[in-house]
């Protein structure tokens, strides 16, 4: 027998004796998720690195999700349609909030560039543990830059639907926190993420 994934009726929210607060003292820390979004190159993935290591070195556990991870396994069935990038978003968010529940702290590096779907991950991760970093670099720097050569093939026709150049970005209208990468560096923005982290 098949059950549709919208049909929660037979579902109920486990109860379990360990909760996330004893996990949580356990660690001796408290876990969040820290969703950076902005556009392909804006300086995403370098600060989850930098500010993974920042916190590595302060003994908390930490773990970065972004696209690559993501849709090389848990999302490999989707593609790149409006459908399956909301999706993709959403199946981020669950992972997220299931680490975080977990006593990890999250560091999410989606582009995600929809108001809507960043609202799917604050409802899904929840907003008392959702940690919305807006990186703002404009979106000539990211093109000079672009690391894995995504602009270069969508201006030759390569890639559809590329964000920032034949699909929007829209940005955070109330982000914790807005990183411009190119007028600050890796240190200071890392500084000022894990102040919110305390």
């Amino acid at each position: 027998m098949v059950f549709s994934a919208n049909d929660q009726t037979n579902l109920q929210s486990p109860v379990f004796a360990v909760t996330r607060d004893d996990r949580a003292r356990l660690l001796r820390c408290p876990s969040k998720v820290v969703w950076l979004t902005g556009l392909s190159g804006a300086g995403k993935s370098t600060l989850a690195n930098a500010l993974e290591q920042f916190m590595h070195s302060k003994g908390r556990l930490t773990y970065i999700l972004d696209g690559d991870n993501i849709r090389g396994g848990l999302n490999r069935d989707l593609g790149f349609d409006q459908t399956s990038r909301d999706e993709n978003i959403r199946r981020a968010a669950e992972v997220a909030r299931l680490m975080a529940d977990a006593g990890v702290t999250v560091l999410a590096a989606f582009i995600s560039p929809l108001v809507r779907q960043r609202e799917t991950a604050r409802r899904v991760i929840g907003d008392k543990d959702f940690i919305e970093i807006y990186v703002s670099t404009p979106l000539e720097i990211c093109r000079r830059r672009d690391p894995k050569g995504l602009y270069g093939k969508a201006l030759q026709g390569g890639i559809q639907a590329m964000t920032g150049i034949d699909s929007e970005y829209e940005a955070p209208r109330n982000p914790h926190l807005i990183v411009d990468t190119s007028i600050e560096t890796t240190a200071s923005a890392v500084a000022r993420i894990s102040k919110l982290l305390r």
